[in-house]
């Protein structure tokens, strides 16, 4: 593409866009030639079927053009770029390709598509609109509105407001291509364990648009590597390739090329002008039919703004700049200037007829799906199975043996292999890490382009993208997942792990070698400060549990939790299973975050809070200290402030604060809340022994006993 001068005209610019795009065309879909190995592709889909009803696709285009003119110009805020530049794809999407039913947005064979150009979200917004989904006019006028169903940025449907046919949370840029990944992912594990010789009730596909600045983002490039190796073929990645990011250009920040950066990570590569349906048509095609081990990308060469002259092809179309060009805007496109937010009864009529055809295939699919349920009651049984609690779970799992020492990562291994045979759609998986995390799954095989049945993932050491595929596959819906890595590097997973606790995903984080007592690998791989960090962010429940009992407590937590994500925070090195109160209280109070795991003989003196590894500190120097000193383990401050006033006051009087000391190998400014001293770790640590490590630190029994007293 030839240079555009940022000192040009805007319309200069955007037919200099024009006449690029179309030299490149030569390479595209339908042409006599293409470049590197898409020559055989382009030749095959050269010939294939045309967009049916063309007029009717491109007049819906232009006014769903204007159905985001309108809301931007209302909302003086927002992205006006993608909704305009890619019109012409969304018109082939709802209005021809994709398979879906407005009136069921959960149908479990649907298209998914998820928009990872969040900030372009007026796209998606007038979409669903004109496609029938239950988001009436008024939401769409009422865009970014307290709220409306509209927000800013995609809100999956598990948020509030509930809004339709929103597949996940994005704005993020490039964790919706993750998102997409884990789909897909999920969708050909459920494939290949629900699907029989007779009878086929899961082959959708999953699409998603992104943008240049999702294919920046090193989490895009994580997924995507995972998702051609797997050979997900069942993935259609739509890239507006429009030239322009926020800043500048973006030539003035990427030089590669980005189809060949696909091609050599598996995939099948596309390329066609974003505004020809018919080319659309064809590539989209083509990728849902190939079932050929790979997924696509098809390259979408468009005019980011098309609509507006006065910003198309330039940086200002990222932002609300065309407000000032709403009623020229909105005449060139032929929209009538007494009637915002117009949509053609002749429109409405084609997406009533389009939606028919839908709920026809629907409706055929449900007869397909009650053949299948009659001949494979064994599978319909699993599908249905309802979730089992917490305390069902826990009955499963064996005892371990007072006063043994278990690492509470190796307890973690022993709890998981119930709960791995009693959930048959839970999915773990590490970041090339399962043998030190211990969360591999016995007898559920691994999952992998040559076995998608299993449940046991491998995402290589990808941690960013591993949080971006967990997301995607807990939207999906069906599956309970989890993965895992060492605690240092889930700094890597935050972008992922933030969007899972916002969007109330039940997603397990199961992060091993907690503390300074990973010992000799030193500071780089003692997270001193991780803990409190993600302790600070809302609806994640972090769970330090303090022993085996504890850590099976945690575990049953974590995989039963509906509303939000769970953080597993592991030993490497052996706990002691305290001896102070039962199995079942331990199990039971973990449940609640906090409890009383030493009570006081006789009148109350002081109040010691252990957690984690230092629950047996705590014991110990409350041992010390005298019969009037009780022990209360926190495993998770977060289900702590969820239990009621009179629990919480009978856990930590608070008229015991100042008499309250805690522990944890860890920040300490927190701890405030609950206790007037606190024995923490507020510096990195260094590179000895464990048991060095800590008396260096000062996290011994002598030292808490001083400071308690």
């Amino acid at each position: 593409r030839d240079e555009v001068p940022q000192e040009s005209s805007p319309r200069s610019q955007a037919a200099m866009l024009v006449a690029a795009f179309a030299g490149s065309l030569s390479l595209s879909i339908g042409a006599s030639a293409a470049p590197r190995s898409r020559s055989a592709v382009n030749m095959q889909v050269a010939a294939e079927a045309q967009v049916a009803q063309p007029v009717a696709l491109a007049k819906a285009a232009d006014e769903a053009r204007g159905l985001a003119i309108d809301s931007i110009s209302k909302a003086h805020s927002g992205h006006m770029g993608l909704p305009l530049g890619c019109a012409e794809v969304g018109a082939v999407l709802w209005g021809q390709e994709m398979s879906y039913n407005p009136d069921d947005p959960t149908w479990l064979n649907r298209d998914r598509f998820i928009l990872s150009a969040g900030h372009g979200s007026m796209f998606l917004y007038s979409w669903l609109h004109i496609a029938g989904y239950d988001l009436p006019k008024e939401e769409v006028s009422n865009f970014r509105v307290k709220d409306s169903k509209t927000p800013g940025h995609p809100e999956w449907q598990g948020m509030h407001p509930h809004t339709p046919g929103i597949e996940s949370t994005t704005g993020p840029l490039g964790q919706g291509i993750g998102n997409g990944v884990g789909m897909a992912a999920a969708a050909k594990q459920a494939a290949a364990t629900l699907n029989t010789a007779d009878h086929t009730i899961i082959d959708h596909h999953v699409v998603v648009l992104c943008g240049d600045g999702c294919l920046q983002e090193g989490v895009a490039n994580e997924a995507v590597a995972f998702a051609g190796h797997e050979k997900l073929d069942n993935l259609i990645l739509m890239y507006d390739s429009n030239g322009v990011t926020l800043d500048k250009m973006a030539e003035h920040t990427q030089s590669e090329d980005v189809s060949m950066r696909f091609e050599a990570q598996g995939w099948e590569v596309l390329e066609v002008d974003g505004h020809d349906m018919d080319a659309i048509t064809k590539a989209y095609r083509y990728a849902k039919d190939s079932d050929n081990g790979k997924p696509t990308l098809i390259v979408c060469k468009t005019i980011i703004g098309k609509g507006i002259d006065e910003i198309a092809g330039t940086c200002a179309a990222h932002g609300e700049a065309g407000v000032q060009y709403q009623d020229s805007g909105r005449e060139a496109l032929g929209l009538p200037a007494d009637e915002k937010w117009y949509v053609s009864p002749d429109t409405y009529d084609y997406f009533k007829s389009h939606k028919a055809e839908l709920v026809a295939k629907y409706d055929e699919w449900q007869e397909t799906f009650k053949a299948w349920k009659a001949a494979n009651a064994d599978k319909a049984a699993m599908l249905e199975k309802p979730a089992p609690s917490a305390e069902e779970l826990m009955a499963k799992m064996g005892g371990f043996e007072v006063g043994s020492g278990v690492a509470t990562r190796n307890a973690g291994a022993e709890v998981l292999q119930p709960i791995a045979q009693e959930m048959p759609f839970y999915l773990s998986g590490s970041a090339d890490l399962h043998g030190s995390n211990k969360n591999y799954m016995k007898g559920v095989g691994d999952f992998s382009k040559n076995n998608y049945a299993g449940r046991n993932f491998y995402y290589g050491i990808r941690e960013h993208g591993m949080g971006a595929i967990l997301n995607g596959m807990a939207f999906y819906g069906l599956h309970t997942v989890s993965g895992s890595t060492f605690l240092v590097f889930s700094g890597y997973m935050m972008g992922s792990v933030r969007v899972a606790a916002l969007s109330g995903l039940p997603v397990s984080y199961i992060w091993t070698h907690d503390s300074i007592g990973v010992g000799e690998d030193g500071p780089t791989h003692q997270p001193v400060e991780v803990v409190a960090g993600l302790r600070a962010m809302p609806n994640l429940d972090v769970m330090r549990p303090g022993d085996a009992e504890e850590t099976a407590a945690a575990y049953a937590s974590s995989v039963t939790r509906p509303d939000g994500p769970t953080a597993l925070i592991l030993s490497r090195q052996n706990l002691a299973v305290i001896d102070t109160c039962s199995a079942e209280e331990k199990r039971a109070g973990t449940l609640k975050g906090g409890y009383v795991a030493k009570k006081e003989e006789g009148e109350l003196e002081g109040i010691l809070i252990g957690v984690g590894s230092e629950l047996e500190l705590a014991i110990n120097a409350a041992k010390e200290l005298g019969k009037g000193w009780r022990v209360v383990s926190m495993p998770c401050v977060e289900a702590f402030e969820r239990q009621s006033a009179e629990y919480i006051e009978s856990v930590l009087p608070k008229a015991m604060k100042a008499k309250t000391t805690a522990a944890e190998a860890g920040y300490t400014a927190a701890w405030y809340k609950y206790a007037d001293k606190v024995l923490g770790v507020d510096s990195f640590g260094l590179s000895a022994p464990g048991d060095e490590v800590f008396e260096a630190k000062g996290l011994t029994v002598p030292a808490m006993v001083a400071l308690a007293k």
